[in-house]
């Protein structure tokens, strides 16, 4: 099994500006692969004869041939590998099966991500040595220590990125993962903005201290824009908006740790205690009716949650079973099977018909009623085998 470790570098200030030139590097020849491939695939839709279409070799070699002078004074893998990647988001952009796989687009320098990419780091040490560019000397060259220990003593292609500030390096090794033992036991969960329902309980995704970051956040926002409407550009260069733009840059970090914490203990937690589990298939983005709900959603995570979820069943010999998108989890009783139809539905104001609240469900034939998440529960339940 591929696993991968993202630690967090010590990069000292002769580091930092290496490495910044190879972020840009790998993002001036993104954009210049991403071009060329446009104009070889202008040109063969004109003339198919005497054009050949685009791909990985023929785009290589094109860049190959017309690199300019300074380029040979970075690395060559960097462009070797862009191309490569550049060639895969074509490849999944028409691949079907990824319907929401997006075209390739230009990068910008202005992204919270920069990034870069190499197959020729090692590990010396406990560090990561990257490799060398011939502009720069052995003196102004150094490993990098991490504040977590690595897992691994080989390294093959190595992520390292910028964000917020600081510098990350993706590191894959392969480990043995063995099957977890097996519980014979089986639940579902029930996915809502703030929180996940399933049979033992419920697991608050949005506790009191992200409510609190999140306020920040907004606070250090609005800081930010009012900066920018009485000093227009030039407020970006001030000290003050510096340091209010990397409070929020902490924050954010901050949240996306509590989040990422949150899940993974709560989805080990779920392939630990029960062999099979129920969710729903969710079209998340067709339920993004509002900027308030959408927010909402954004902040529950929930497509993270199932990516989380798919990819430890597979580990750990778990089985995951996805409800049809179509399945009415929230209408069904979970007693006689009654299907709430029409202007009998439950919605985010209740029922008006009958004067129900959102949170509850009362079954117009049997008279079942329960709280409706830990009816939709029970519902998708009745899905395991």
């Amino acid at each position: 099994m591929i696993k991968t470790q993202v630690v967090k570098l010590k990069v000292n200030k002769t580091m930092q500006k290496h490495l910044d030139n190879l972020c840009d590097y790998r993002r001036y020849c993104w954009n210049k692969g991403l071009e060329t491939w446009q104009l070889m695939y202008e040109a063969h839709t004109l003339n198919r004869k005497d054009n050949p279409s685009p791909n990985e070799r023929r785009v290589r070699d094109e860049l190959v041939a017309k690199k300019e002078d300074w380029q040979y004074e970075l690395s060559a893998r960097c462009l070797q590998l862009v191309v490569k990647d550049l060639a895969n988001a074509w490849k999944n952009f028409f691949d079907k099966a990824q319907s929401d796989w997006g075209k390739p687009s230009f990068k910008s320098k202005k992204a919270p991500r920069q990034s870069f990419k190499t197959d020729r780091a090692k590990i010396v040490n406990g560090k990561l040595r990257l490799d060398k560019p011939r502009s720069v000397s052995k003196e102004d060259w150094f490993d990098l220590s991490s504040y977590g220990a690595l897992k691994m003593s080989e390294v093959k292609v190595v992520s390292i990125f910028k964000e917020k500030n600081a510098y990350y390096a993706a590191l894959p090794y392969e480990e043995k993962i063995e099957y977890k033992s097996k519980t014979h036991q089986k639940t579902a969960v029930d996915v809502n903005v703030g929180h996940f329902n399933y049979t033992d309980g419920q697991i608050n995704v949005l506790p009191v201290k992200l409510q609190k970051l999140y306020k920040r956040i907004k606070h250090y926002q609005r800081m930010l824009v009012r900066k920018r409407e009485i000093n227009g550009k030039s407020a970006i260069k001030s000290n003050n908006y510096s340091a209010v733009r990397t409070k929020l840059q902490r924050d954010y970090r901050k949240v996306a740790n509590i989040q990422n914490d949150l899940l993974q203990k709560f989805t080990t937690k779920l392939v630990d205690n029960y062999d099979q589990i129920v969710i729903e298939d969710l079209a998340v983005k067709d339920m993004m009716m509002t900027h308030v709900a959408s927010k909402g959603m954004q902040r529950s995570l929930f497509s993270k949650f199932r990516q989380i979820l798919t990819y430890k069943c597979d580990w750990y010999g778990k089985e995951l079973i996805l409800a049809d998108k179509t399945y009415p989890s929230t209408q069904r009783c979970a007693k006689c099977g009654y299907v709430k139809t029409g202007d009998e539905k439950i919605t985010l104001q209740g029922n008006q018909k009958h004067g129900t609240k959102h949170n509850e469900y009362i079954c117009y034939k049997c008279d079942y009623s329960n709280d409706r998440d830990e009816n939709a529960v029970l519902n998708l339940l009745a899905l395991a085998r």
